[in-house]
């Protein structure tokens, strides 16, 4: 974990997501142990996290730990990386993506924030 990183569990989930996310974008990576794509996309978010330096926070959920975040998001498949501004979901994708597709998630979920869309 760094600075902009950090494991969420049930029980912190509305402090740590939901209300940190009216000050800064949070994502939520909602991945498991076993999951192969998992093992893939954790890494470029963390670095991302980091490049980032603070725009954005990444919060990392373990399905399997944490099964009421995963029905409560619905998630079909892992990973699952759910944005959150100002309190609600506002972007969502499955799967292991590309470090371009990442920024460019990234960035449009930080643009939203800052109220550029």
């Amino acid at each position: 974990m760094s600075d902009f990183s950090y494991n969420v569990e049930e029980d912190s989930f509305d402090e740590r997501v939901v209300a940190a996310s009216h000050e800064i974008p949070v994502l939520v990576d909602i991945s498991a142990n076993w999951c192969a794509p998992c093992k893939v996309l954790a890494p470029l978010l963390h670095k991302l996290a980091a490049v980032y330096d603070g725009r954005f926070f990444l919060a990392m959920v373990d399905a399997d730990e944490n099964m009421r975040i995963a029905g409560r998001h619905k998630v079909r498949g892992f990973p699952t990386v759910v944005a959150y501004s100002r309190g609600v979901e506002v972007a969502r994708f499955h799967s292991a993506q590309t470090e371009g597709y990442l920024r460019e998630f990234i960035d449009g979920v930080i643009e939203r924030h800052n109220g550029a869309v």
